[in-house]
């Protein structure tokens, strides 16, 4: 089961990065995707957790914008919008 730690690098390096590079202006990350993407046994809730989190914005730079479903829920959506 990956940590908290382990979750933002994750999300960082395979969600908030890429979306950079393409210039977008916000990235949208589903709960239930990033648990399949870790594979790890990481649960739902850890996920949103990390997910909606103060320090998740601030290392990645992020200033959320809305969650859409029920939190926790592997079909909740989280959007940001991308700070320099």
């Amino acid at each position: 089961m990956a940590d908290s730690h382990e979750i933002r690098s994750h999300l960082i390096r395979m969600h908030v990065e890429p979306a950079r590079s393409r210039g977008a202006y916000t990235v949208t990350i589903r709960a239930g995707d990033v648990v399949n993407e870790l594979a790890s046994g990481t649960a739902i809730p850890a996920v949103c957790g990390v997910l909606g989190s103060d320090v998740f914005e601030r290392e990645a730079r992020l200033q959320r914008l809305a969650i859409d479903g029920p939190v926790p829920g592997a079909g909740t959506l989280f959007v940001y919008k991308l700070r320099p």
